[in-house]
C-alpha cells in the first residue's frame, strides 16, 4: 500500500477540501474489455437524457460542478470535466476508448464530476504528500510539455518530483499505460465538495474495474481531509 500524508501547508490553505485515495492492485489492463464498453454506451445514454436540456449556466451551477468550476476560476482557468460533459451531451461526442482503467476513471468523472487522476502505482516512489505549488514549481505533463503551476494549485509530489497538479494533470512518468496492474486513483475535492461525490466516485469505479478484472485487489480506499 502507497503512503500519501498531506503536508501543513495544504491543510492550510485548503481548509475544507479532501482527497480520496483508491488503490487497486491485480488489474488487467490490456485488453479490451466488453461488459465496460457495453455499459459506456448506457452511461453516455443516461448522461445525455440527464443534462442534453441544460445550458452551460444550469450545468456549471449543478451541485459538485459549481464548486470545481469555483476552484478553476480562482486561476482564469475553465474545469475540464465540464468541457468534457459539454462535449458529450451538447456536441454528440462519444465517451473515449482507451483502456479500462482510464475509461473506468472517465466514466465516473462525468458521473460524479469529481475530479480524479489515474497513476500506475509502480511507477511512483514510495511516499507521495498532497501539497500546494510554490512560485517557480514547474513540471512535466503527460504529454511532454513543461507547465509552471500556479502559487497554491493542490499538487501530489512523491520523493522525486511533482507527480499531479488539479489545474495541469498528470506528470509524464506515471500514466496509466496497457501493462498497468497496479493503480492509483486520487480525487481531488476543493472545499464545499461533500465526501458523498468521491463515494460515489469509489463506488463506481470499483464496479467498473470488477467488471474487467474481477479478481482485483482494493489495497486502499481512504479519504484526507483539511479540517
Amino acid at each position: 500500500m502507497i503512503s500519501v500524508e498531506t503536508t501543513p501547508a495544504w491543510r492550510t490553505t485548503h481548509v475544507g477540501a479532501s482527497i480520496g485515495l483508491l488503490e487497486i492492485s491485480g488489474v488487467n489492463n490490456q485488453q479490451p474489455c466488453a461488459p465496460l464498453n457495453e455499459h459506456k454506451l448506457r452511461v453516455a445514454e443516461t448522461l445525455r437524457q440527464q443534462y442534453g436540456q441544460l445550458s452551460r449556466a444550469e450545468l456549471i451551477n449543478l451541485p459538485v460542478m459549481q464548486e470545481y468550476v469555483r476552484y478553476y476560476k480562482r486561476f482564469d482557468k475553465t474545469y475540464h470535466v465540464l468541457l468534457q460533459l459539454e462535449s458529450l451531451v451538447h456536441k454528440g461526442k462519444n465517451l473515449p476508448q482507451v483502456s479500462p482503467l482510464v475509461d473506468a476513471n472517465f466514466m465516473a468523472e462525468l458521473e460524479t464530476f469529481a475530479l480524479t487522476a489515474s497513476h500506475d502505482a509502480d511507477q511512483l516512489a514510495n511516499r507521495l504528500w498532497i501539497d500546494i505549488a510554490q512560485k517557480g514549481d514547474t513540471f512535466c505533463q503527460m504529454g511532454g510539455a513543461v507547465k509552471q503551476i500556479p502559487p497554491l494549485d493542490m499538487i501530489m509530489r512523491d520523493e522525486e518530483e511533482i507527480c499531479c497538479s488539479i489545474l495541469y494533470g498528470q506528470d509524464h512518468r506515471s500514466p496509466i499505460t496497457p501493462q498497468t496492474t497496479h493503480v492509483l486513483y486520487v480525487t481531488y475535492a476543493p472545499s464545499g465538495v461533500p465526501e458523498s461525490a468521491i463515494q460515489a466516485y469509489w463506488q463506481k469505479v470499483l464496479d467498473y474495474v470488477r467488471l474487467c478484472s474481477p479478481d482485483a485487489h482494493l489495497e486502499q480506499q481512504r479519504l484526507l481531509t483539511a479540517n
